[in-house]
């Protein structure tokens, strides 16, 4: 394909050399440059993709997509934009010949709920028959591939290259969280969205957005990008989301009657959740194995998605009773032991809330909670997590997440700050908490692990190390 071809959807500002050039790729990484390819520099919080021209020259490129002046003489095809990011996205989808515009997308974002979610459409849509293509935290799924992930949202060439993949595999439908730093850095500038839905908004990604408007603003832009839009109408910034919809709007919610799709008739137990929704003058009966306040408010985004999809009520609710739980989320490890062990990935104040909510709500026992946060990130979210965790457990362990470059132990710190005169313990390194915990359980008690979810690693300093708690918790015990 022509560099002219390419470039012919983007604002472009100023042209150095020719375009009558043949492209044979796109990278972003200088390391990544194949002879032929675009360079496109982007500018990052750590580095910026404008310092490593020469080198992507030097190893193939055959021309430079830019933002900044001061490149024209550089003996490649030389391309002025305003924005490199946004052009990115435009060029992949034209590069791959618009791969998005052959599937129905399903676009999901919120603070919590987005993972469960996204598997509950999932797993409606294959109950109802049809191809369904995955991409979100936890993996990308496309049929029985599994792709791991990088990014909740992948950077927009790499979503481009998964949805040329998907096309080839004949997915219909895909279902896929959308994070705010995708939104706000444009990987999804080049989509339109069947259906976007929206779950809640609480406390996160400061350290990236800075206020709480911000986060709010960047989470929006996802419903002027959709041709209906499902907002959870319980939430204290739904109308901010409905109106700046330019789509179709259909609302959801438990305890507002003005709701589109309304939960009736809640009943929690520990093993599950089962209520009415109701819609249009229709009504059925739901069930879902997951339990928790917070999973109803999931199941019930998940309906009102695959309705705007759709499909009817009473087969949604219907293929609903089989959907399983998401791993890292309120996962019960297999323990054989006569306290229980759950792992969670509540990293928010709000998650971490939800889930022990949820225990409080069957727990016989004991609630022994071990928890960390995470390091370069929110650190205002520290001390409100502390005191949640200490207010609704009977014990907690203070330990590490993944503290990154940061010192474990100001992290720790800025936790406990939150939890003055509650009864805690402290475990920097968190494989020892954990041993801790387990050895402090006793008949009944519920110990979490919270803040790792599905993770299988953790970050420390420049490192990044294997840890899976439930290999670890496996491990523990038998020895």
């Amino acid at each position: 394909m022509l560099l002219s071809e390419i470039i012919q959807d983007l604002f472009v500002e100023k042209v150095a050399g020719s375009l009558n050039v043949n492209i044979t790729g796109i990278s972003y990484n200088s390391n990544d440059v194949k002879p032929g390819n675009i360079f496109v520099c982007i500018p990052g919080g750590n580095a910026d993709g404008h310092d490593f021209a020469v080198n992507a020259i030097e190893r193939g490129a055959a021309a430079i997509i830019v933002q900044r002046d001061g490149f024209d003489n550089l003996g490649v095809a030389t391309v002025k934009v305003g924005n490199t990011r946004h052009s990115l996205a435009k060029m992949a989808a034209r590069y791959y010949e618009f791969p998005q515009n052959k599937l129905k997308l399903i676009g999901i974002t919120g603070t919590n709920g987005k993972t469960t979610t996204t598997y509950l459409v999932k797993s409606i849509l294959e109950n109802l028959g049809k191809n369904v293509g995955l991409i979100g935290t936890n993996q990308n799924i496309i049929g029985q591939e599994i792709i791991p992930s990088v990014h909740t949202t992948p950077d927009s060439l790499d979503l481009m290259k998964l949805f040329s993949r998907m096309n080839e595999a004949d997915i219909e439908y895909v279902v896929m969280e959308v994070s705010s730093h995708s939104l706000q850095l444009d990987r999804v500038a080049a989509c339109e969205f069947d259906v976007a839905g929206f779950t809640n908004l609480t406390q996160d990604h400061l350290d990236f957005h800075g206020t709480m408007e911000n986060y709010i603003a960047a989470k929006a832009k996802l419903f002027t990008m959709a041709k209906k839009s499902i907002i959870n109408r319980d939430d204290g910034v739904a109308q901010t989301m409905i109106d700046i919809s330019t789509g179709e709007v259909s609302t959801y919610g438990i305890t507002d009657d003005r709701s589109n799709v309304k939960l009736n008739n809640l009943k929690m137990f520990e093993s599950g959740i089962e209520f009415d929704v109701a819609h249009k003058g229709a009504a059925s009966h739901a069930a879902l194995g997951i339990p928790g306040e917070f999973s109803a408010y999931n199941a019930l985004a998940a309906i009102s998605i695959c309705l705007a999809a759709g499909f009817e009520l009473e087969e949604i609710t219907a293929a609903l009773k089989s959907a399983e739980g998401v791993k890292g989320r309120i996962e019960v490890v297999d323990t054989e032991q006569d306290f229980t062990v759950i792992i969670d990935y509540a990293h928010t104040p709000d998650g971490l809330d939800n889930v022990l909510q949820t225990i409080r709500g069957f727990a016989t026992g004991r609630i022994i909670t071990l928890f960390g946060c995470g390091g370069e990130r929110d650190k205002t979210k520290r001390p409100l997590m502390g005191k949640i965790a200490a207010e609704l457990s009977d014990f907690c362990i203070v330990t590490s997440d993944n503290p990154r470059s940061e010192n474990p132990r100001d992290i720790i710190d800025d936790i406990v700050e939150g939890m003055k005169g509650r009864e805690y313990t402290i475990v920097e390194n968190r494989f020892e908490a954990i041993e801790y915990a387990l050895d402090f359980g006793q008949p009944g008690d519920i110990v979490l692990l919270a803040g790792k979810g599905h993770e299988t690693y953790q970050v420390l300093g420049d490192r990044t190390i294997d840890f899976d708690e439930r290999e670890i918790v496996q491990k523990l015990l038998r020895n």
